[in-house]
């Protein structure tokens, strides 16, 4: 398949950029640090499909759209009334533990390669004050950072992946998102972006129905696709 023509890339951030499952059980483990692994893994899940079923239900209008860390400390006061944690001061640190989520090791160096040759986007479902803190947690570099939060909604509704071809001025066809979940390309696909999967442990692998234009297994590696030539 010939390389697409480019203008800008746009990155999806929690679990492409970062490993968002990581950070919160880090948080986890503080708040119940007598917990054994498989109880750090129940009150893990116990947090994501809070965060799924929540934005789902925006999605389908059964709920007002509510930003990231509203979701966020809802998940934390569930999780911690199931550890049995009352403590207002541990479940207000727990929820800042969706902020404080490390990137992968080839991030930093994925990233400042394709930022020579491409305008770099970053385009998350967190909210604007929740993505300002995980940049800066962990290190990301931008030349725009964009929150599902200025569409009042979540991906994959179209109208997110819209505000990135809004900001750059350029046809859809001449963005290419990048992401580890093929649910979230297969929506920006939808919308006329180019698509590129990076393969990461949390993510969401493409069904043999699939048809992006890249397929990767880490930044580093699809840097040496598109910067070649």
């Amino acid at each position: 398949m010939p390389q697409p023509q480019i203008d800008a890339l746009v990155f999806d951030v929690l679990g492409t950029l970062v490993d968002e499952p990581r950070g919160l059980r880090t948080g986890l483990r503080r708040l119940a640090p007598t917990h054994d692994e498989a109880e750090t893994e129940r009150l893990l899940t116990l947090w994501q499909r809070h965060i799924e079923r929540q934005q789902r239900r925006m999605l389908d209008g059964e709920r007002p759209y509510a930003p990231s860390d509203v979701l966020d400390r809802e998940a934390a006061h569930l999780v911690a009334d199931a550890a049995g944690v009352t403590d207002p001061t541990a479940v207000a640190a727990l929820a800042r533990s969706a902020r404080e989520l490390p990137p992968w090791p080839d991030t930093a160096t994925g990233l400042a390669r394709l930022a020579e040759r491409f305008p770099l986007i970053g385009l998350s479902n967190a909210s604007r004050t929740a993505l300002l803190g995980i940049n800066a947690h962990a290190g990301l570099r931008w030349h725009q950072a964009l929150s599902a939060e200025d569409a009042r909604t979540y991906k994959p509704a179209p109208a997110v992946y819209e505000l990135a071809t809004a900001v750059s001025g350029r046809p859809p066809e001449r963005l290419l998102m990048v992401a580890a979940h093929a649910w979230d390309l297969r929506a920006a696909q939808a919308v006329g972006l180019r698509t590129a999967y990076v393969a990461r442990p949390v993510g969401d692998p493409p069904a043999p129905t699939d048809t992006f234009d890249l397929h990767a297994e880490s930044l580093t590696a699809l840097a040496d696709q598109l910067t070649t030539g």
